[in-house]
């Protein structure tokens, strides 16, 4: 039985909690390695047709990674991800938010708490996001942002890195 690759996006707007699902036909420790090494992140975190390119990453408790996402147009999109907790290869969690390309952060948009994990069963891996806002209303601008078919897009281009990669 094929594992079920659709996205599930679901957004609490009561609380400012989106839970976001998704299962990758590979193995945990590859899809692993996709969220925790820049020169894999480089080549999906960003929807298409965007691009990713890391300024600095430091992947440790304490660290962080300084990243932009870059359009068609060339207009870059800066963030940065401070991990707080990493239990290698089941999960980690993370603060995350916009910043400027030296790293300072943008108050003006919306910053997260996540909480990632990792499960494998059979030949797919599970990759379940909690993602806490500060409130109702932070969640709705970045879904207003196009956060779900951003994801979406975005999940599709890890798709084929690990195609790729699994080759």
């Amino acid at each position: 039985m094929k594992p079920d690759l659709s996205l599930k996006f679901a957004a609490d707007l009561t609380t400012g909690t989106l839970r976001v699902n998704r299962t990758f036909a590979a193995p945990r420790t590859l899809v692993w390695d996709c969220h925790t090494k820049s020169e894999l992140l480089d080549q999906w975190f960003a929807p298409k047709p965007m691009t990713t390119r890391t300024a600095h990453m430091d992947f440790r408790v304490g660290g962080r990674w300084h990243h932009a996402m870059i359009g068609e147009d060339g207009s870059e999109y800066w963030g940065i991800v401070e991990y707080r907790e990493i239990d290698p290869i089941d999960r980690y969690a993370t603060t995350d938010y916009f910043s400027d390309a030296e790293g300072s952060r943008n108050d003006a948009l919306p910053s997260s708490d996540w909480e990632v994990t990792f499960s494998e069963a059979g030949d797919a891996t599970t990759v379940r996001s909690v993602i806490q806002y500060a409130s109702p209303e932070a969640l709705e601008q970045v879904i207003a942002m196009g956060m779900e078919p951003g994801m979406t897009t975005t999940f599709e281009k890890l798709d084929e890195l690990l195609l790729k990669l699994s080759a």
